[in-house]
């Protein structure tokens, strides 16, 4: 089964780091891809840039809506993402405590699949 573990960061907080702690922190979580790629579970990861730079669109009665970020009612905002191939949901979890950004954000794990069920 594939799941997504989620980086659930605060938002903000890149910004209370300097250069050269975003860069520990972020060559951390290669080395912690490295490890999911030898365990032969990694399918697809990525870091995502600042939402400060995100668009939200939505087509409403075929109108579109446009909106610049940062997105000020969100408290959190989607920092990365890694795809896993699990076995079971345990696992995916057991995967998501091991990334070193459960110490400074949320993980959340979610299982992919067809979103009319349920």
């Amino acid at each position: 089964m594939a799941y997504m573990l989620f980086v659930m960061e605060p938002r903000g907080q890149r910004s209370e780091r300097t250069g050269g702690e975003g860069k520990a922190l972020y060559e951390r979580m290669q080395r912690y891809a490295d490890d999911l790629k030898q365990r032969g579970v990694l399918r697809a990861y990525s870091s995502l840039r600042n939402d400060s730079e995100g668009q939200r669109l939505q087509v409403r009665s075929g109108k579109r809506g446009l909106r610049d970020g940062p997105f000020t009612e969100a408290r959190e905002m989607v920092g990365g993402f890694f795809l896993v191939d699990c076995a079971t949901r345990e696992e995916a979890i057991e995967l998501a405590a091991l990334c070193p950004a459960a110490e400074w954000a949320t993980m959340e794990v979610r299982e992919t699949g067809p979103c009319y069920l349920g």
